[in-house]
């Protein structure tokens, strides 16, 4: 964090002089011009060490995409394409969807991916300069999305909670917009509040009332778990962003209080946790800890390889939401240990390039991409930690799909957009590295 408040308060004028006056694929340490102490750039700005100019060549991973994250996040793609399919093929058995064939969600799940591939291939198009200019009108437009879901007859009921609009005959959560919008306004509001970050009144509380208003919108749903994401998206995009420690504590003092108080002034909240605490007893097993005491099952049953896919037994109508918030479950069972440590594994590897590939933003002056980036990094490794922390029985129960796996079209198309936009931060990055202006 040092390193990167030091590279950004030197500004770009000497810091681009110290890049082009260094070898690719070593890390140059500096004396700022005020004669300050020298610093140490927090990425390697290059690939191959023996990379000569006058060869005119340029190392691969400097010239395209990412392909390992691509890769990597094409996997979860998939894998969660057949997992889907695996947890919702005997759900028509049910006579709740008695009328829908087996493979209903997998068509619909396979619908959802191409939409949002193309959304990502429009997004990935659109230059930094660009989404920067449009982020405070983005999270306008997701404020009044979010209220247009509130509207009788306009927002969708389903299972009790108001959360979707109708769009082309697909149901678009507008929280999956407003987690984008906000890590966006976020990493704007702080390149915009840059000079006067250490004063509490000017520098947080604008924001903190902006992420206020949206929980309000959120919590009317109501939907406390994307409001618990995008809170911690806002917290880690100011913290990263260098708002004063003393001033970052107290904001997350504030939220463990409000986040207790909504638990504690709220009976069914209170009942999951202490469902949590004890899923097992009499009261808890048939009610708010059934889904949780199912989850454990399948995993246990899954043991270290599991029974093999397209054997759980969980699935078939005994766990609830099998496909979408208890995917995990279903992937412990047919895979076991094996296979719930390959996806952890997975976004493990996947948030860590993320944040690798903001800080190397951030190391260019290029502050918005970087904090944007690891932004990213924070939404999909925090809400993919707390589905995680659920299937597990780590945490209390909370309505969190996993990211890129779980059936959901607005989920999936805002991780892939948002993955995108880090894919474009990454070849700008690499385009400012070779000379060429993005």
């Amino acid at each position: 964090m040092s390193n990167t408040s030091s590279v950004q308060r030197r500004g770009n004028g000497g810091l681009m002089a110290s890049l082009w006056g260094s070898v690719w694929g070593s890390v140059r340490s500096r004396r700022a011009s005020d004669g300050g102490p020298p610093v140490i750039l927090p990425v390697a700005l290059g690939g191959d060490a023996n990379y000569s100019r006058s060869n005119g060549t340029t190392p691969a991973s400097l010239l395209g995409l990412d392909q390992a994250l691509i890769w990597v996040t094409v996997s979860l793609l998939a894998f969660g394409l057949v997992m889907v399919y695996s947890a919702s093929i005997a759900m028509p058995d049910n006579p709740k969807f008695a009328n829908y064939a087996h493979t209903h969600f997998l068509l619909r799940h396979m619908v959802q991916l191409t939409i949002a591939s193309i959304a990502a291939l429009v997004a990935f198009q659109v230059p930094l300069a660009t989404w920067e200019r449009v982020a405070p009108w983005l999270f306008v437009f997701s404020l009044a999305t979010l209220i247009a879901v509130l509207i009788p007859h306009v927002g969708k009921v389903v299972n009790g909670a108001r959360r979707w609009l109708a769009v082309a005959g697909l149901g678009f959560q507008p929280s999956e917009l407003a987690k984008f919008a906000v890590l966006l306004y976020a990493a704007d509001y702080m390149v915009r509040k840059m000079e006067v970050k250490e004063r509490f009144f000017r520098a947080v509380l604008p924001m903190g009332a902006a992420v206020a208003v949206v929980g309000l919108l959120l919590l009317a749903e109501p939907d406390m778990g994307a409001f618990m994401v995008i809170a911690v998206i806002a917290m880690g995009i100011l913290f990263l962003g260098g708002v004063n420690a003393r001033m970052f504590f107290l904001i997350a003092l504030v939220l463990v209080v409000a986040f207790s108080l909504m638990i504690a002034l709220s009976d069914w909240r209170r009942e999951r946790i202490f469902a949590y605490l004890d899923p097992w007893s009499e009261k808890h097993a048939l009610g708010k800890g059934y889904q949780l005491s199912h989850s454990l099952i399948a995993i246990g049953r899954g043991e270290i390889f599991g029974v093999g896919l397209g054997g759980s037994i969980e699935k078939l109508h005994w766990l609830p939401e099998a496909h979408t918030d208890f995917l995990l479950a279903v992937i412990g069972e047919e895979f076991g240990l094996v296979g719930v440590l390959t996806v952890i594994g997975l976004f493990l590897w996947l948030t860590r390039r993320i944040m690798h590939i903001g800080r190397q933003a951030i190391a260019l002056d290029r502050v918005f991409a970087g904090l944007t980036a690891q932004g990213v990094g924070i939404w999909i490794g925090f809400q993919a930690f707390i589905n995680m922390g659920v299937n597990l029985g780590a945490l209390p129960t909370k309505g969190l799909t996993l990211p890129l796996m779980s059936y959901g079209g607005s989920a999936i198309l805002m991780n892939l957009v948002s993955l995108a936009v880090v894919l474009r931060i990454d070849l700008e990055s690499k385009q400012l590295m070779r000379g060429v202006r993005p």
